[in-house]
């Protein structure tokens, strides 16, 4: 009151927000036009910050290869891109550090890190599969190789004589075996832990946990003590499918014992309330409702067997010829024929072997996709 009857001039509007003292910083929330603090979007990406991204990849590409390839002694592609990454990481603090706030800052190295480990272990993956194709595709670019065995053939005779043909026969008869053995066998242990309980179903997860780390080796000489030696079974695909079926069991168990601890128990409970038996509410409910995660388990357990070689080696042998029938003579496999062929030490054989691991990538590529359709929820699926 005294300084406005004193005539002095009334202090003038403060713009919305202003108030408060606040002034925001790059990146930092701010007022809108009504004055609220708005808070700041840390999954959208600005211009600033695909400038700054872009602007440190270049500037620790130009500074490593200045240091590294022209300064100082240093050589090795895998070296400089290692150095390149870290120079990266450095270039990419300082500039966040120039115009944004700590937390900022640490939301964008934390993000440069774990985008940096997927970016490495997708490069990995994908140098991999193009390495193997790339250099099997001397071989399975000739028809032969699909449809003709090494039988009579020279391990030194050109790519276009001769094929895998045993060993692809070799492999699918195994597996389809293993997979008759284990699947039901995987899905009835996985139903009795969960379904059943009680101390004794303790006891069985704790093995079925610890025989998914078992070395194939030791599933080997225990079918090959047991039936061959014991039992007096040959040498045959037989003894070399209950082999891989042993490595398949613990795979299969394990994942579909995950799969039905997820289905609801209210769904189990309507059952029993309608009348229903326990093993007609798990036969007409629970399975039923677990197909699609059960189908994965499956799939799981298969890629875990189709690429074994030393239970095939240890319980039924190589083989060059075609042999359908897995209860006598030794049958060859996928996995067993890529290890005789880089053994072997030939030009010729080392490419049909590379040919071979990309039959069996392929094959395993096909069986993971079709795991994760199986796998993705289904709108208007239960």
């Amino acid at each position: 009151m005294t300084s406005t009857l004193s005539g002095s001039t009334p202090p003038a509007p403060r713009a919305p927000g202003s108030d408060l003292g606040f002034r925001a910083a790059p990146g930092q929330p701010g007022p809108d036009a009504s004055g609220t603090k708005q808070p700041r979007q840390v999954s959208a990406w600005s211009t600033d910050d695909w400038l700054a991204l872009g602007g440190s990849l270049a500037g620790a590409l130009g500074l490593v290869w200045v240091c590294y390839d022209r300064l100082l002694p240093f050589s090795g592609t895998v070296g400089f891109f290692v150095c390149w990454y870290f120079a990266f990481l450095l270039c990419y603090f300082v500039v966040s550090a120039l115009n944004h706030p700590r937390q900022v800052v640490l939301d964008r190295m934390i993000a440069a890190l774990i985008h940096g480990g997927a970016l490495i272990v997708f490069a990995a993956v994908l140098t991999t599969i193009v390495y193997t194709f790339f250099r099997g595709w001397a071989a399975y670019s000739h028809l032969s190789f699909f449809t003709h065995s090494m039988a009579y053939v020279e391990p030194t005779a050109p790519l276009n004589q001769g094929g895998a043909l045993h060993a692809i026969v070799g492999t699918l008869i195994e597996i389809g075996i293993a997979v008759v053995v284990s699947l039901p066998l995987g899905v009835g242990t996985a139903v009795f832990i969960t379904e059943v309980g009680g101390r004794f179903a303790q006891v069985v997860r704790t093995v079925v946990e610890a025989m998914t780390a078992m070395p194939d080796i030791l599933a080997g000489l225990f079918i090959y003590t047991l039936l061959i030696v014991r039992f007096h079974v040959q040498f045959s695909g037989f003894a070399a499918a209950m082999a891989l079926s042993v490595m398949m069991l613990p795979i299969i168990a394990r994942s579909s014992e995950v799969v039905l601890r997820v289905v609801p128990g209210g769904l189990r409970e309507a059952s029993l309330a309608l009348g229903a038996s326990r093993w007609r509410t798990v036969w007409k409910v629970v399975l039923p409702t677990a197909r699609s995660g059960l189908a994965t388990a499956l799939i799981l357990g298969i890629a875990r067997g189709i690429g074994e070689t030393a239970p095939v080696l240890i319980c039924s042998g190589e083989s060059v010829y075609l042999n359908v029938n897995p209860f006598a003579k030794p049958m060859d496999s996928l996995p067993l024929f890529v290890f005789q062929g880089i053994e072997s030490g030939l030009n010729e054989m080392i490419l049909r072997a590379w040919g071979a691991a990309s039959v069996l990538l392929a094959v395993i590529l096909i069986l993971f996709v079709t795991a994760r359709v199986l796998a993705r929820s289904r709108p208007g699926r239960s």
